[in-house]
């Protein structure tokens, strides 16, 4: 049996002892006990070994992984809790096996652009978070002196906008604004989160009934080019930057290039990116509208390369829902996000079990490297010391998405009648069960968290 690390005291009789034949381990995946002692993991031993614990649970040929850290939820609480809310978007989370997750500073009201925000942020969600939830700050115009009392408080990192955010008080930085926003990031050592879209190769058309009308208003070409920029401002700057659900193959490249001369820089792209494509999307069926937008099928298989080799770090849901009335049939005025949290595992393992990937990949790219981008260390790994967030999950079972059966707010999903493959049966937080029929038990995480 391993044993602890020097910090961490073992006791003799362990809380729980989980044992599973195909155990995900930062190492790989093989047989194993994990030994949980209050709320974190104390021992990893092989899987037939005896451990004495209060209690046992033997998964057998259910695999055991680390919980999701998802950093891209739009929460939208408070202001706009009749688009999502802690409440129900944390009860998703779990359902899901996401045990933590970052919620973004809009489309709440107010943004996340002050210490006053955060502070609302935390009173709308205390007491009522059913997985652990931290907090992104925002860069926007005019609000530089409020970014180092946002850090101070907690927030874990910076996210902006090179083009208009869809809300009108969350405003986009300019190319200036953008070139600060990173040299205070690289000050105060924190991230700086971007939405990179170039307003400038980005049209409008009065009407889009059809997607392929809509898909011409968002090029490729748009995305590459503000990448570049940001690329160029954090060379400048020697801030650490991270790009936001990366939809454009042809972006890689400057991310390849930027990480090879030891820009400190990471990416992450979506579920919906990895899987859904610009044919899948019938006229008027807005609740596949996301910007950037789907693109096509060499698109996707492209994006998938980079995970597989790196350019991409990770794959978090851009959970972005809103009211049934703002997803008209008209995808020129229909609200851009995709509702996803729930199913983000089974959608990406139906397509990584298709191109024979293993599930120690889904835990680097959903769990560790999501935590690692926060900081959030005793997170997304199963490993001595850390938190005990677990989930049992089913790689072999075969399910059909009802979008009513979905506990986020609003039961809409472009997933609905989709059969994928895999399911989550239970989920621990820091050591306990996960029960959303039990009171909340999720804690309001700062940056300083360990």
């Amino acid at each position: 049996m391993r044993t602890d690390p020097a910090d961490f005291t073992a006791p003799v009789v362990y809380d729980l002892v989980l044992r599973s034949r195909r155990t995900v381990l930062p190492d790989g995946e093989r047989p194993a006990s994990v030994a949980i002692a209050g709320e974190r993991i104390a021992v990893i031993g092989d899987y037939d070994e005896p451990v004495p614990a209060a209690r046992t649970r033997d998964l057998g040929d259910l695999a055991l992984l680390p919980g999701l850290v998802d950093t891209h939820v739009h929460v939208n609480e408070p202001g706009r809790t009749h688009w999502e809310g802690f409440a129900t978007a944390t009860r998703a989370a779990a359902a899901g096996g996401v045990t933590t997750l970052l919620d973004m500073p809009l489309n709440s009201i107010p943004p996340t652009v002050d210490a006053a925000a955060l502070a609302a942020k935390r009173r709308a969600a205390h007491g009522r978070t059913w997985v652990d939830v931290g907090f992104w700050g925002g860069a926007v115009p005019g609000n530089e002196t409020d970014r180092r009392t946002l850090h101070h408080d907690g927030a874990f990192g910076f996210k902006c906008f090179t083009a208009p955010s869809g809300v009108p008080e969350f405003p986009p930085l300019d190319t200036a604004g953008l070139h600060r926003a990173c040299a205070a990031a690289a000050a105060l050592g924190t991230v700086l989160l971007v939405h990179a879209e170039d307003p400038r190769l980005l049209t409008d058309t009065p009407t889009a009934p059809d997607y392929r009308r809509f898909l011409a208003t968002r090029p490729a070409a748009a995305e590459t080019a503000a990448v570049r920029e940001v690329l160029a401002a954090a060379r400048a700057t020697g801030a650490r930057v991270h790009l936001l659900h990366v939809a454009a193959a042809e972006a890689l490249d400057p991310v390849r290039d930027a990480r090879r001369d030891g820009l400190p820089v990471t990416a992450e792209t979506c579920p919906h990116y990895l899987a859904l494509t610009a044919d899948d999307v019938p006229d008027h069926a807005t609740d596949y509208k996301c910007c950037p937008p789907l693109r096509d099928r060499a698109n996707r298989e492209a994006l998938w390369a980079a995970l597989e080799d790196g350019t991409l770090d990770s794959v978090v849901s851009d959970h972005s829902p809103s009211p049934p009335d703002l997803k008209t049939d008209d995808f020129a005025t229909s609200w851009g996000g995709i509702a996803s949290l729930q199913i983000g595992l089974p959608v990406v393992w139906t397509e990584a079990a298709r191109r024979g990937l293993p599930l120690t990949r889904l835990a680097r790219w959903m769990s560790t490297a999501p935590a690692d981008l926060a900081g959030l260390h005793r997170k997304g790994r199963i490993a001595a010391g850390a938190d005990a967030d677990l989930i049992a999950f089913d790689p072999a079972r075969e399910w059909t998405v009802r979008a009513a059966d979905l506990h986020h707010r609003h039961p809409r999903t472009p997933y609905d009648g989709r059969t994928l493959t895999g399911a989550v049966t239970d989920t621990w937080l820091r050591g306990a069960p996960l029960d959303t029929d039990a009171a909340p038990r999720g804690r309001l995480l700062r940056r300083s968290t360990r």
